[in-house]
């Protein structure tokens, strides 16, 4: 077996990034959207990212089992700093370490990328992301209670944030962008 590779998206990897996501929407505790996306869905976010955003996958044996995604929080040029990242693995591919593969990759990124604060909502049914997000350095800072509505019932939402105290209030040029 070959040594898992973590690599930036491409818009042909758009089919298992789609597959992998679906799982979790239709597993419903891991994500507010209900309506699966299509591959073409996909192939567009994917060539739709600003300089500052990312998605990357994690290939094992030449098949993505998960991926990662890093999204500016807002456009607003005070949030410059601020960014959300998600992490999502095949779901027979849970608890062989490939998120945490993936998480380690997009805080490098993040760091990379100029980005001090990184934010993750999660679905408060959602016990063992939470866990997850906690080994990282994350911290519960709020809950938005009922802030959804999935499987027929309101949904308490968990906010949790990292600070990357390392990281200067500087965006590097090569990913300089306009704000409003």
């Amino acid at each position: 077996m070959t040594e898992p590779r973590i690599r930036d998206a491409s818009v042909d990897d758009a089919a298992p990034i789609s597959s992998i996501y679906n799982e979790s929407i239709a597993a419903g505790d891991a994500t507010m959207v209900e309506s699966a996306p299509s591959e073409a869905a996909v192939r567009d976010w994917i060539a739709d990212l600003e300089k500052r955003e990312a998605i990357l996958v994690l290939e094992v044996e030449d098949a993505v089992v998960g991926w990662g995604q890093i999204k500016k929080y807002s456009d607003r040029k005070g949030y410059r700093f601020t960014c959300e990242t998600s992490v999502f693995v095949d779901r027979t591919q849970v608890g062989k370490g490939y998120g945490t593969r993936i998480k380690s990759a997009l805080i490098e990124r993040c760091r990379r990328l100029g980005y001090h604060h990184m934010l993750a909502r999660i679905m408060a049914v959602n016990v063992a992301s939470i866990e997850y997000n906690k080994r990282f350095g994350y911290e519960v800072v709020g809950r938005q209670k009922e802030a959804g509505f999935k499987n027929g019932q309101w949904q308490d939402i968990v906010i949790m944030q990292l600070i990357l105290s390392d990281v200067l209030p500087e965006i590097p040029a090569e990913y300089s962008e306009d704000f409003s």
